[in-house]
């Protein structure tokens, strides 16, 4: 894990990275977040991910379970590190799955739970992204990538088409709704990024691409097929979700739909006009604005339905 911030005084913000084993931490290079101005910030690297990866590992580790175990142990250790009785998370993407799913078990751990591109039902999600690409490419006259697509549609259920899997983070990014609106490559923006990243050393940035390889073949489709509207329906702590408008990696309308359905204290959900999968990166100013108006003083008032009813109120 990577430790961050500028006053040990201020609390504890844990960021539960996407993917099936996808740290995050080396992003901030080309895209920093500024959290640790309000927090100190731990970007955990999650079993088998890389600072995290063995490739000792025995197989049967490799589960959801263990990954949710694996959330409030770190959670546990951060609380006894800094002596505070409570954490933030943050949990992004594949994370999503994972982390709302820790903060049901145990509330009394969090402050908070901040879902960004929440994960609800993936496999339906994975659906409504194909339909959308497939759309796009045949307004814009690309007939290769709509032969590619149509050639080995997903369907509700596992696993996918490994032709579909080969395009499919191409053609997202190609579109601009995969992991930050403007990085049309997965290879320059992730990939080399990760490279260039400093504070990996060499076999650590090589451990990352074998975790994440790994990772993909035990966790994914269990991963696309858990239903969290099924299994997480109420959280007793407030609950943020932070979704780009452009996201098609995870749906915005069913995280919406999600929440609106989702028990808890408080709730709120922040459309990010301008990003796609990672607003944390993308309008990094704009999610600080809701950390210090919102979500560390427990209220909800920068959120869609408040910007609403203010808007209403001032019109009338």
């Amino acid at each position: 894990m990577f430790v961050i911030g500028k006053n040990v005084g201020n609390p504890i913000l844990l960021f539960v990275h996407g993917g099936t084993a996808m740290p995050e931490y080396f992003l901030t290079q080309n895209y920093p977040t500024g959290m640790d101005q309000y927090f100190t910030v731990c970007w955990w690297d999650r079993r088998n991910a890389g600072l995290s990866y063995s490739a000792d590992a025995p197989p049967e580790t490799w589960t959801l379970e263990q990954s949710i175990a694996d959330t409030l142990a770190v959670t546990n250790y951060l609380r006894s590190r800094f002596h505070k009785d409570k954490i933030y998370m943050m949990a992004h993407s594949g994370g999503s799955l994972i982390g709302i799913q820790a903060a049901a078990r145990a509330p009394e751990l969090f402050y908070a739970y901040i879902g960004v591109g929440q994960m609800s039902y993936q496999l339906q999600s994975e659906i409504l992204s194909y339909e959308y690409m497939v759309k796009r490419y045949k307004a814009i006259g690309n007939t290769s990538m709509v032969k590619q697509l149509e050639a080995a549609p997903p369907t509700m259920s596992v696993p996918f088409p490994a032709a579909y899997m080969k395009v499919r983070d191409t053609a997202m990014h190609d579109l601009g709704v995969g992991t930050t609106h403007d990085m049309k490559s997965v290879m320059t923006g992730v990939f080399l990024a990760s490279w260039l990243f400093r504070q990996y050393t060499l076999g650590e940035k090589l451990a990352l691409w074998r975790g994440k390889f790994a990772s993909d073949k035990l966790l994914w489709d269990k991963m696309i097929a858990t239903d969290l509207t099924q299994q997480i329906q109420k959280l007793d702590i407030p609950v943020y979700f932070f979704h780009g408008k452009s996201d098609y990696t995870v749906s915005y309308p069913l995280a919406k739909a999600y929440l609106d359905r989702l028990q808890a204290p408080i709730k709120g959900f922040y459309t990010f006009e301008h990003s796609a999968h990672s607003p944390m990166f993308e309008e990094p100013d704009r999610v600080r604005q809701i950390f210090q108006a919102d979500v560390l003083v427990g209220k909800s008032n920068l959120c869609d339905a408040c910007a609403q009813t203010t808007r209403s109120v001032e019109n009338n």
